[in-house]
């Protein structure tokens, strides 16, 4: 029997129109949809393409919220394992993963397993949350010779400030207070904002992140523009 093909899908930000035709046709046509499942109830991926998938085959993959290196790694191969079955039966399989499966996606850990064990298994890109936050703002992420520094603010981000370019710091919500202090000391908070689910429900806008409170959503996407660029809002 002939292998079925792994699709690892971006979904987009979180705005189900912002799902690209490539995506939607794969995920029309699959066999079999994954889902990231991480325990707390929320499927956010799968709110997003509830429509296009509804009376398919779903395969939950619990990929649980830590950062215990050993524990995670069994899940992805507990995951891999589950997704090469599926294409052992020749079905073709579509992974859902938030915004682009190139950017900080759990996704990208499975993928590569699978690929390693010799399955065929494709990336489709999708709109990067940071690009949907800068548009919902009115902003650009970089003009010119400006360069762009994505930085994950779940770890220590200061050392990014003393790199010259704009600055999108991903999936501040936990440690916001912290984020927000460290800018005010190097005197760029003024140049700040913020977009919490964007293009969900829940969505808030923040031109001036010293506006935001200390809580956050952990979809909380922060802007920075360097001194000299344009402004943020």
């Amino acid at each position: 029997m002939e292998k079925g093909k792994l699709y690892g899908v971006g979904v987009g930000p979180g705005d189900p129109e912002l799902i690209t035709r490539k995506a939607e046709r794969i995920l029309r046509e699959a066999d079999v949809v994954a889902v990231p499942d991480k325990g707390a109830g929320e499927k956010t991926a799968l709110r997003i393409v509830e429509d296009l998938v509804a009376g398919k085959e779903l395969l939950f993959c619990p990929t649980p919220m830590v950062r215990d290196r050993a524990v995670l790694e069994a899940c992805y191969e507990k995951i891999a394992g589950d997704l090469c079955a599926l294409l052992d039966q020749g079905r073709t399989v579509a992974f859902i993963t938030l915004g682009d499966p190139t950017v900080y996606s759990t996704y990208i850990y499975v993928h590569k397993k699978v690929a390693e064990r010799g399955y065929e298994a494709e990336l489709i890109p999708g709109v990067p949350s940071f690009c949907a936050v800068a548009a919902r703002l009115g902003t650009s992420l970089c003009e010119g010779a400006e360069r762009l520094l994505i930085v994950p603010a779940s770890h220590d981000p200061s050392d990014s400030l003393d790199v010259k370019a704009n600055k999108v710091f991903m999936k501040a919500g936990k440690g916001l207070g912290e984020l927000k202090d460290l800018l005010d000391r190097r005197g760029l908070l003024d140049r700040a904002s913020m977009v919490a689910n964007c293009g969900m429900e829940g969505e808030q806008v923040f031109h001036r992140l010293s506006d935001a409170g200390e809580g956050s959503s952990y979809f909380s996407i922060v802007l920075v523009k360097e001194e000299g660029s344009g402004t943020a809002c």
